[in-house]
C-alpha cells in the first residue's frame, strides 16, 4: 500500500549538533528548519548546509516579521543558495504582535523578489486550519489568494504548509474549502509526531492550536490507552485514507511531521510505516499546481 509523503522539521541546534542527524532520514528527503528569531543568519546558513551536505533537502524558515531589512533578507537568502544550496524555504508570518523590522507581511517577503533573484525553486507557506487569534478566516483566505496569485507570476512552486492539529476531519474539510475558493494550491498537514500526551499538550498550548488541544482532551482517554503515548495514525490513517480514495484529486499532497517527542522517535515511525516517499514529495509539486 502506498502511504502518504511526508516531511519533517528540526531546530538549528539540531540542525548543527545533532549526532543522530547523519543517515536518520532517507537522502533527498524535505528537512526544514526552524526560525524562531533567536538565531543568526549565519547560524542558520551553517544549519542549512549541514543539512545539504547530509544529502537532505533543507528548507529554512523566513520568519517575516520577525526579519529586520530587506538588505538583511537579501543577505540571507543569498548565503542560503550560495553556502548552503537551498532551493526551498518555507515563508510565514512570525507570530510577532508587532514586526521588528521593515516586514509586516509574508506578501511584503515575496514582493521583494528575492527569493526568484536567488533561484528559489519550491516554497511553503502557511496555513492555518484552525484559524488564528491575530486574523479572521476570510482575511486568512484572501492572503492565501494573494500567495496564489503571486505563486502564477512566478517561478517558484508554492505549496501550503499547515500548523499541526488533531482533527484529522477538520483539517480534511479545510483543505477541500480552499480548493473549493480557488487557492488549488497542494497542502502538507502539520501532524504531530510520537510523544507523550502532556508533551503534546503543552505544545498544543503554546502554539495556540486551541481547537485541537479541546478535541485532543476529549480524546485523551483512548489514546492513554496506547502503551506508546500518542499515537499519530490516530490522526494520519484518516487524513491518508482521504488522500488514496481521491486519487490525486485530493488537495492534500503529504503531511509534515512536527517531532515534539524527538527526532529519533518520528524517524522510526515514518520509515516503520513505509511513509517517506522521496520522489513524490520532492518532485510532484510542479505537477499537482498545475494540475
Amino acid at each position: 500500500m502506498t502511504h502518504i509523503p511526508s516531511s519533517i522539521e528540526i531546530s538549528p541546534k539540531q540542525a548543527v549538533e545533532s549526532e543522530d542527524l547523519p543517515g536518520l532520514f532517507p537522502k533527498g528527503s524535505r528537512v526544514y528548519i526552524t526560525d524562531v528569531g533567536t538565531d543568526t543568519a549565519e547560524t542558520l546558513t551553517a544549519g542549512a548546509k549541514r543539512v545539504t551536505d547530509l544529502g537532505y533537502t533543507a528548507v529554512p524558515h523566513f520568519a517575516s516579521r520577525r526579519l529586520t531589512t530587506k538588505s538583511a533578507l537579501e543577505h540571507r537568502i543569498q548565503m542560503m543558495t550560495s553556502e548552503a544550496g537551498v532551493k526551498d524555504v518555507l515563508v510565514i508570518g512570525g507570530g510577532l504582535e508587532k514586526e521588528a523590522g521593515e516586514f509586516s507581511s509574508t506578501m511584503e517577503v515575496l514582493e521583494t523578489g528575492f527569493f526568484d533573484k536567488y533561484g528559489i525553486t519550491h516554497m511553503g507557506v502557511a496555513g492555518h486550519p484552525e484559524g488564528s487569534p491575530d486574523f479572521s478566516d476570510e482575511v486568512a483566505l484572501e492572503a492565501l489568494r494573494l500567495k496564489k496569485a503571486f505563486s502564477e507570476r512566478s517561478d517558484i512552486n508554492m505549496r501550503i504548509v499547515t500548523q499541526f492539529g488533531f482533527d484529522s476531519a477538520k483539517f480534511i474539510k479545510w483543505a477541500e474549502g480552499i480548493k473549493a475558493s480557488g487557492v488549488d494550491l497542494p497542502i502538507h498537514l502539520g501532524v504531530a509526531g510520537p510523544a507523550k500526551i502532556t508533551t503534546l499538550l503543552k505544545f498544543a498550548a503554546m502554539c495556540g492550536v486551541g481547537n485541537s488541544l479541546s478535541f485532543l482532551k476529549k480524546r485523551a482517554g483512548a489514546i492513554l490507552t496506547m502503551a506508546a503515548g500518542f499515537d499519530p495514525d490516530e490522526i494520519v490513517l484518516p487524513i491518508e485514507k482521504h488522500w488514496q480514495t481521491a486519487g490525486g484529486r485530493s488537495p492534500i499532497a503529504q503531511i509534515h511531521v512536527f517531532p515534539f517527542g524527538g527526532i529519533k522517535k518520528s524517524s522510526e515511525w515514518l520509515v516503520n510505516r513505509g511513509t517517506w516517499d522521496i520522489k513524490i514529495s520532492l518532485y510532484t509539486d510542479a505537477a499537482n499546481q498545475r494540475a
